[in-house]
Parts: C-alpha cells; sequence; structure tokens
C-alpha cells in the first residue's frame, strides 16, 4: 500500500480502549481530540465501566463510541435507559455488537433484535456500527455473519471488522461483501503496535474466567506476537495494496485496537505518519 493511500486510513483512524482505572488518564495524555475513542464492554463487569468512562472522556471534548453488546442489555427499559444516559453525554455513535456474555443477561441474543430496537425509538445516535468478520467466526458459518450485515444495512451506518492479522483475508473479505451489495462503509481492525507480553499482562487483567475465554478465543493472536519479527501493523498495512484502498473498497479508516497500549500506539501513528511525509 503506497503512502497516498495509507495516509487517509492513519487520518481516520480510531482508537479501541479498555475501560480500565487508568485508561482516562492515558487517553488524555496521549490522544488528539480528533481522534475517535471507542470503549470497549466486558461480559463480567457488564455496562458501567464503559458508559462511566464515555461520558467522562466525552466531557473532556472527545468524540467517544462506547461499545453496547446486546447480550448486556436485560430488556427495553434498560436500553432506553442506556440510550438517554448517552445522549445526556452528548453521545452520538455507538457500536452494538452480540456481546460475548454468557447467559445473556436478559432479552437480547443478539444484535439485530437491539438495532431495530433502536429504529423503534427514533435512531437516537446518528452512527451506529456493527461487526464484521474477516476471519471465520469459531461458532458461526461465514455465509451467515455476511448475511447478517445484509440484514443489519437498514439500522447501521458502519462496518468494524474484527481483528485480522492476515492481508490476502482482509482484502477478500471486502471484496466479498461488496460483491453480496453490503455498501457500509468499513473501519478495518487491526491490532496496533503491542508487545506480546503486554497482551499477555493485559490478558490476565481481565478476570480468570474471561482470560481462559480470550486466550482460548484468540490463540492465534500470540503466535502472531511470538513469530520471529513479531508483529507489526507497518508490515500489514504495508500489504494490503490496492485492495483496501480502492474506492470501491469504502474503507473509512482504521480501528486500531490498542489493547490500552495507547501511548505505543499514538507514537507509532505520528512517527508513520511522519515517514510518509503526513
Amino acid at each position: 500500500m503506497g503512502a497516498v493511500g495509507l495516509r487517509p486510513l492513519l487520518d481516520s483512524v480510531r482508537y479501541e480502549v479498555l475501560p480500565a482505572k487508568a485508561t482516562e488518564d492515558k487517553v488524555l495524555a496521549h490522544v488528539p481530540r480528533d481522534i475517535v475513542v471507542t470503549v470497549t464492554a466486558s461480559p463480567v463487569k457488564g455496562l458501567e465501566p464503559t458508559l462511566d468512562l464515555a461520558g467522562r472522556l466525552a466531557a473532556h471534548g472527545y468524540r467517544i463510541v462506547p461499545h453496547v453488546p446486546a447480550r448486556l442489555l436485560r430488556d427495553d427499559a434498560h436500553l432506553k435507559e442506556v440510550v438517554d444516559r448517552l445522549r445526556a453525554a452528548g453521545v452520538d455513535d455507538v457500536f452494538v455488537p452480540a456481546g460475548d456474555a454468557d447467559p445473556q443477561a436478559g432479552a437480547y441474543d443478539g444484535a439485530l433484535p437491539v438495532l431495530r430496537r433502536l429504529t423503534e425509538l427514533g435512531r437516537p445516535f446518528t452512527h451506529v456500527g456493527v461487526t464484521g468478520y474477516p476471519e471465520s467466526h469459531p461458532l458461526i458459518h461465514d455465509d451467515i455473519t455476511i448475511q447478517a450485515m445484509w440484514d443489519k444495512r437498514e439500522h447501521a451506518t458502519y462496518i468494524v471488522s474484527n481483528l485480522c492479522f492476515d492481508p490476502r483475508v482482509l482484502g477478500e473479505w471486502v471484496a466479498r461483501i461488496r460483491r453480496r451489495d453490503v455498501t457500509l462503509p468499513v473501519h478495518l481492525g487491526v491490532a496496533g503496535p503491542v508487545q506480546r507480553a503486554k497482551l499477555l499482562a493485559m490478558a490476565t487483567k481481565i478476570g480468570v474466567g474471561e482470560s481462559t475465554r480470550f486466550l482460548t478465543k484468540h490463540a492465534s493472536w500470540f503466535l502472531r506476537f511470538a513469530a520471529p519479527g513479531g508483529y507489526s501493523p507497518d508490515r500489514l498495512l504495508g500489504s494490503c495494496g490496492e485492495a483496501l484502498t480502492a474506492p470501491s473498497a469504502g474503507v473509512a479508516g482504521l480501528h486500531l485496537f490498542t489493547f490500552n497500549q495507547i501511548a505505543e500506539t499514538e507514537r507509532w501513528r505520528r512517527a508513520l505518519l511522519d515517514r510518509l511525509g503526513g
């Protein structure tokens, strides 16, 4: 991917952070106000830490995108309460995945019923994101995940692709969803310049039960980070080529999974922009 193609993706970047104790201070210290910050939600800790951090960061002037997993919502009343709270904080963008809570907290077992309910509530958010799966979902066939994006298109405004380390898979997935007439803009999910040791430490801090699920679901991630030379987002992006920068691909920007390595991620982005002459 040449400099001309890569620079707009780096300018239209989103940083995904986890709602940990030090996250607010890290964001304030290292993230410019023009960068979108997305806040994850934990099936163990529930929505409250996400909503709390989203409100605080929004008050600091950031454009915040809280994750609102369907399986963490108890019922319609709880969803309405979450909507009112986020709107009061000035949030106009939410990301609605199904979530990993097992068992689910209440009535919603997937994202689509929540998206439909938000539409019935008058579309309270200008922007609504949904998940895309470049690599196969462990429990759901690829055709079903693409069909799900088609079903959600009337209620969502963009797609965030799940973490992927294979540029060929990324390119083929984008081409495939476009052939299926899924036209929503895509934010490419890419791991930032995270160190393997720090990622392991982060997984451990998540909590024993959740950490076990994390490691089981994402064992391939650690193999990537442990490979000779380690993982480099530069190499991944450099290998993506025209498949992701052509206008027909509809790629709106990068969604960087920081794993709360926020300072390191921003330093990497600035250094890469400097090398590109940005």
